[in-house]
């Protein structure tokens, strides 16, 4: 169990770079998860006709004027609330994701990957069903089950993409568990 929860060398974190990177990396991967749902939609378009977002800000209390409001843009009425809490989302746990990259190297087992499955399954599988947002895992069809979970893995792993790419270009270094020296052996 310890050698799962292995921390870097303090020295070598970089958690401001790693803030700046999350909100990056959050934001673009909200429009990777967009662009997944594309071809694989993850509701019917009649349990979309509300979609999660809009049904869990009606369950804190916000009223169906705000919830539900949209914007226009090209012809296409576009659910707004539904955006702003989809990017929170992403920017949230792109955010954490890159933080906790920076002392737990653990988290990107699979280029975060797992992540993604942990938290498809503890939101989707578990919480929301229980809050009653979505039905029981057992009342949504597959086609659900597999678009949110793989588009879990393809969303954690874009932030991952992003949370690599830019805090070595930006450090000059390798992640902080990995040797120095062992980059330098390798230019």
């Amino acid at each position: 169990m310890s050698k799962l929860l292995q921390a870097t060398d303090p020295t070598r974190r970089r958690y401001g770079i790693a803030l700046l990177v999350g909100l990056l990396a959050g934001a673009f991967s909200a429009i990777v998860k967009f662009g997944w749902e594309v071809p694989f939609p993850p509701r019917t378009p009649e349990r979309n006709a509300v979609n999660p977002p809009q049904t869990l800000l009606e369950q804190i209390g916000l009223p169906e004027s705000i919830s539900r409001a949209t914007i226009h843009f090209n012809g296409w009425d576009l659910p707004i609330s539904s955006f702003i809490v989809h990017f929170g989302f992403a920017i949230f746990f792109g955010v954490l994701y890159c933080l906790v990259a920076e002392r737990y190297p653990i988290i990107k087992l699979w280029q975060g990957a797992v992540f993604g499955l942990f938290l498809w399954i503890f939101f989707h599988v578990l919480l929301m069903p229980l809050m009653g947002t979505v039905p029981a895992p057992w009342d949504q069809p597959w086609q659900e089950h597999f678009s949110e979970a793989f588009g879990h893995v393809i969303w954690l792993w874009s932030i991952e993409i992003v949370r690599r790419d830019l805090r070595n270009r930006i450090t000059h270094e390798p992640d902080a568990e990995v040797a120095l020296t062992t980059a330098d052996a390798r230019r």
